[in-house]
């Protein structure tokens, strides 16, 4: 079966996107990773590399052709291959069609029914970024059993950078939410389903897109089959598959980290079963089954396909050997109904005396308990049965956990004696117990949020993967304060350019010169140098170190870059900025002068080779004529570069000119 490449959605606002070039003719032989064709936004350029490996065998758009997010743009697998399926789809392969099964008796009933009727259609969680692996669902907008249109907002998510509305992509009711809010969702993955009431939806439930409904039966099986061989399922219960997910588009395999369950544990719906990591990012796999823990099929360290079967979860005694990958078992045919009936009153029996057992003490965990919330009581301690769930049915969600580790647990209440003690004589009554004071912990401990998390791994990235050095420099500002005092003067927004606008201003007209600089180490040995300047700037945001990206600075004026650099910070701080100018800078810079800081080494944000820091302002001295003793005005510049790339005199004649701009930047202006 040939295999369709997707055109790439690299941001959340970006719907389609224009070829700029094939790489691959049609006939030329392709490996996964292979660059297949150049694309273009209206901000940047980007290459398409291949997720399957064979023979390019036809290409469905031309160069300048704008083309949809995610959708089929070629066709890769063996010469002889169909593709005519694959052509304006939006998956990247059509679901095989699965070979009719032996029939295990000669009686007349039809294969598998739970294929052949109307089946939901899924909604997925959109990749909002080229680098976006999962995001975590905020609030749902809709409730099942909702009417929901094209384009009607069903839930609001958010990733490392900003927040999200979700628009559904099917029209219907609301028949299934597969996550709560708070929840953590990979992208692609099925997140709700949406269609007509009675319509199957169970087969979306931890997938990716919808399924292709099973083909009718041919006449030809609805022959009575001669004797089958003893192979035939056998009949009884069956377990569930737990699948791995496919933690991003390009994603084909996945490592597993560390089980957390065991076989025979017990798992409910969202138990966290194991870790998982791909060349990104750690990932937790949770359960979209309960039960028993019957088999893990991999085990720690082991590679496993994507959507390929990890575990089977069900009851004791269910089978599951058929789930196992390359298994050649059948699924086992479904038990008469009557049977669970007989097993229905010897069942009640010990239900009722387990009730008591957790009457006294801690309450127990609710059923109702998002992962995140059950993972955060756990990790701090505290009994997740004392919160009082907000979340939607009163699930239990992490913001309630965290309002109760603010407010304290309360003291545990008194267990009722029992009154079997009839016989022995009234004791004298004795006072209640005065309630137990909360202990204030010493401390706290508080997980990394999204935005934490990246920039740690971005910068231990940077750290053990490049030889950084330093420069320190300085340069006499009295030019730059000079206009900056008389721009203050004057009204609109020529009055708000700052001091760090100058100087973004100033890199942008020099980095140009000193173009290794200004580029990006795209392998090992090789560099990728840009002929224009994309200038990101390093800002504080309440969520963490964001670095929005200002593209084409050097065409741009001083105004515009101080007007654009300014939206850019406070889309950033409100959360509000699309993903696609948060990427693509070809150096940055961080300024922490306002804060009093003299010096410092800023870290570079890979795959970048330089970032420039700018420090405060201090009074130096000098000789002038005469040998007479002068101060003037100082401001800092530490410059780290990936010495790599650059040796340590080209980075130093980079700051040198920069310098000598910014010392004379009305000349600087004039030019």
């Amino acid at each position: 079966m040939a295999e369709g490449v997707l055109m790439p959605k690299v941001g959340i606002t970006v719907e389609s996107c224009i070829i700029g070039q094939w790489k691959k003719n049609v006939g030329d032989p392709v490996a996964v990773g292979d660059v297949l064709f150049t694309y273009e936004t209206d901000k940047a350029e980007f290459e398409c590399e291949s997720t399957a490996a064979g023979i390019l065998l036809e290409q469905f758009y031309q160069e300048g052709d704008e083309v949809p997010c995610l959708v089929n743009v070629c066709a890769v697998g063996n010469p002889g291959e169909d593709v005519s399926a694959l052509k304006g789809a939006g998956s990247a392969e059509p679901a095989p069609v699965p070979a009719a099964a032996p029939a295990a008796a000669p009686a007349p009933a039809a294969a598998a029914p739970a294929a052949s009727g109307p089946m939901a259609q899924p909604v997925v969680m959109p990749k909002a970024g080229i680098t976006v692996e999962s995001c975590i669902i905020g609030q749902w907008k809709k409730n099942v059993g909702d009417a929901v249109a094209v384009g009607d907002i069903l839930f609001t998510y958010e990733t490392d950078k900003a927040e999200f509305e979700c628009e559904s992509t099917a029209a219907g009711t609301l028949l299934a939410k597969f996550y709560e809010d708070g929840d953590e969702v990979p992208c692609l993955v099925n997140v709700c389903a949406v269609g007509n009431p009675g319509e199957d939806f169970d087969c979306l439930r931890g997938g990716s897109g919808a399924p292709a409904a099973a083909p009718a039966a041919a006449p030809a099986a609805a022959a009575p089959a001669a004797a089958a061989p003893a192979a035939a399922a056998p009949a009884g219960p069956a377990a569930v598959a737990v699948v791995m997910p496919k933690a991003g588009i390009t994603v084909e395999s996945c490592i597993i980290g560390q089980w957390k369950k065991n076989v025979g544990d017990a798992v409910a719906v969202g138990d966290i079963l194991f870790t998982y990591e791909t060349d990104k990012a750690e990932f937790e796999c949770e359960s979209t089954a309960a039960g028993t823990l019957l088999a893990k099929f991999y085990e720690d360290g082991d590679e496993v396909p994507c959507l390929d079967n990890v575990c089977a979860v069900g009851n004791p005694g269910d089978a599951f050997e058929f789930l196992r990958p390359g298994s050649t078992e059948a699924a086992p045919a479904p038990v008469a109904a009557p049977a669970a009936a007989a097993a229905a009153p010897a069942a009640a029996v010990p239900a009722a005396a387990a009730v008591p057992a957790a009457a006294a003490g801690v309450p127990a965990d609710p059923a109702a308990i998002s992962p995140r919330a059950r993972a955060l009581a756990k990790s701090a301690g505290v009994p997740a049965g004392y919160a009082t769930g907000t979340g939607p049915n009163g699930r239990v969600i992490e913001r309630d956990i965290r309002k109760l580790m603010e407010e304290g647990v309360p003291a545990p209440a008194v267990a009722a004696p029992a009154p079997a003690a009839a016989a022995a004589p009234a004791a004298a009554p004795t006072p209640a117990a005065a309630p137990t004071p909360a202990v204030e912990a010493e401390y706290e401990d508080v997980k990394f949020n999204a935005v934490r998390r990246a920039t740690a791994k971005g910068m231990m990235k940077s750290l053990s993967t490049m030889a950084q050095l330093s420069l320190q420099f300085s340069f006499d500002a009295t030019q730059v304060q000079a206009y900056r005092k008389m721009l203050k003067a004057m009204d609109g927004s020529m009055s708000k350019i700052s001091l760090n606008d100058m100087v973004l201003f100033a890199v942008s007209r020099t980095i140009l010169g000193h173009s290794d600089l200004n580029a990006n180490v795209i392998e090992e040995n090789s560099v990728r140098r840009f002929k224009h300047v994309h200038l990101g700037f390093a800002c504080d945001t309440p969520r963490g170190l964001l670095v929005p990206t200002i593209f084409n600075a050097e065409k741009k004026s001083l105004l515009e870059i101080s007007m654009e650099c300014k939206a850019l910070a406070a889309e950033a701080r409100d959360g509000a900025i699309a993903p696609d100018k948060l990427q693509g800078a070809t150096f940055t810079v961080s300024n922490l002068g306002s804060m009093g800081c003299e010096a410092f080494t800023p870290v570079i944000n890979p795959p970048q080779t330089g970032i420039l820091g700018v420090c405060n302002i201090e009074t130096k001295i000098k000789s002038a004529k005469d040998g007479v003793i002068e101060t003037y005005p100082a401001m800092g510049l530490s410059l780290t570069f990936d010495h790599r790339v650059v040796d340590g005199a080209p980075a130093a004649r980079f700051m040198s000119e920069l310098c000598k701009n910014l010392e004379n930047f009305m000349t600087l202006l004039a030019q």
